[in-house]
């Protein structure tokens, strides 16, 4: 196994000067506490498939979704064991407390039962499941992250809130991130390359869920713009993360998704594998929902997606998430291009 994924992963080697920055909704969130982390030490299929499509694709700094938050940090530390036994060491990590999870304290579904994964800051059903992670192959500077997953949902300048059908009660206390929202500076040589970083709800099941997945987009033109009580990220810097919203099709407003993708402040380098931009499939529908978006400032060298279907042939993997690894290569400021 472990000599099958070294082989897989010196098939993208990352040019020396550049950085490869990526995206990737694992989707290993499990059940209840620690499962996730029991099936990446027992070698689950599913870890396995998510741990051979990272060390296939050799990011510096990796974006991760729907990991599962411990405080002890226990399941990213057995991912990078696993990783370097790859051949492909990432022995730098960040998380924090998602709002996944997180008991908000009233009915906010109005399904008349307290205590369910809807009535959750974030859609989940224990706290910290299906959270944010980074993995890097460069120091994170943890004194300089920002975290804007507190920022109530109201206090959003332009917020769709008020046009939900959320009860006063609700909007008072509901947070804007489903998720999390984070800047994380990683040290990159002589560089600081702030990270921004977001998961947003899908713009489904509940009928605020569209207004709220298009500002937890929305949030970050807002940094940028200097909006928020946070400074906007100085470049040079990449937006990597789930908007869970294809600009062209699909559910939700996808307004914000779009401003944001011909922002001038950013590069859309346009990933796609074999002509097919869609970064998850659910059954005959294929959308783009996963982004890594660079800075002006960096020049893109390379990008791509990375399918599940890829890595099948190692060791019997079937196909377990249904989204694409997403990367794209970039040369900091002064570097190649």
């Amino acid at each position: 196994m472990i000599a099958a994924l070294i082989a897989f992963a010196a098939a993208f080697p990352a040019l020396a000067d550049t950085v490869r920055i990526a995206s990737f909704h694992t989707e290993l969130s499990a059940r209840g506490p620690g499962l996730a982390l029991r099936d990446v030490t027992e070698d689950a299929p599913e870890a396995r498939q998510v741990l051979g499509m990272i060390a296939r694709a050799r990011p510096d700094i990796v974006m991760l979704q729907g990991i599962d938050y411990d405080a002890g940090g226990a399941l990213l530390r057995a991912m990078q064991d696993r990783l370097e036994a790859a051949g492909h060491p990432m022995p730098h990590a960040f998380a924090a407390a998602p709002n996944s999870g997180l008991p908000s304290g009233i009915d906010l579904d109005g399904d008349g039962r307290l205590g369910q994964p809807r009535d959750a800051q974030g859609y989940g059903r224990f706290f910290g499941a299906g959270g944010l992670a980074i993995l890097s192959r460069h120091p994170v500077e943890r004194d300089g992250v920002r975290d804007l997953s507190t920022l109530l949902w109201s206090d959003l300048p332009g917020s769709l809130a008020p046009e939900t059908d959320l009860s006063p009660e609700a909007r008072a206390i509901q947070r804007l991130s489903s998720t999390a929202h984070w800047v994380v500076p990683v040290r990159v040589g002589d560089t600081r390359l702030n990270i921004v970083t977001w998961a947003a709800t899908p713009p489904l099941f509940q009928p605020s869920n569209a207004a709220r997945n298009h500002d937890e987009t929305a949030v970050i033109l807002r940094l940028l713009d200097g909006e928020l009580p946070v400074p906007a990220p100085d470049p040079p810097f990449a937006i990597a993360g789930l908007a869970n919203a294809d600009p062209d099709r699909g559910a939700g407003r996808p307004d914000a998704l779009r401003a944001l993708l011909g922002d001038p402040r950013v590069t859309d380098p346009l990933p796609q594998r074999e002509g097919d931009r869609a970064t998850a499939s659910f059954g005959d529908t294929a959308l783009r929902l996963s982004y890594v978006l660079p800075s002006r400032d960096l020049g893109v060298v390379a990008s791509g997606l990375l399918d599940p279907a890829d890595i099948a042939a190692i060791d019997g993997i079937e196909r377990g998430t249904r989204h694409r690894l997403v990367w794209v290569e970039v040369a900091l400021p002064g570097g190649p291009s």
